[in-house]
């Protein structure tokens, strides 16, 4: 089992950058692929990112790339999502998830932390 708490979320203006940080806890996280889930209200969960668990490969959305960084440091059992020239519509809880490498499905979540851009 691994247990996940993200942090630095906040209110920030159309156009600043912002740092998501997810720590885990538990199990050695290096054995974990993770990633990155927003939702909006009233809308469905929307991945944003992933990155396998070492750290040599990563995906995005598309629509992500080039304002969306995800990283991660195994020796500080962390995963960070680095988000630049934020816009209004990237309001929502944003959420780290855990999986063990080649799962299918992400088992582990983090409880979330909240991003709002204001125009």
């Amino acid at each position: 089992q691994v247990q996940l708490v993200e942090s630095g979320g906040g209110l920030v203006q159309a156009g600043d950058s912002l740092k998501l940080s997810c720590v885990a806890s538990g199990r050695a996280f290096s054995i974990y692929s993770a990633a990155w889930f927003r939702q909006a209200p009233g809308k469905e969960r929307e991945f944003v990112a992933s990155i396998s668990s070492s750290g040599g490969r990563t995906s995005y959305p598309d629509s992500k790339k080039g304002r969306f960084t995800i990283s991660r440091d195994n020796a500080k059992n962390t995963v960070n999502l680095q988000m630049n020239s934020l816009k209004p519509e990237d309001t929502a809880v944003y959420y780290c998830a855990a999986k063990i490498s080649g799962s299918l499905y992400y088992d582990y979540w983090g409880q979330g932390t909240q991003v709002t851009v204001s125009s």
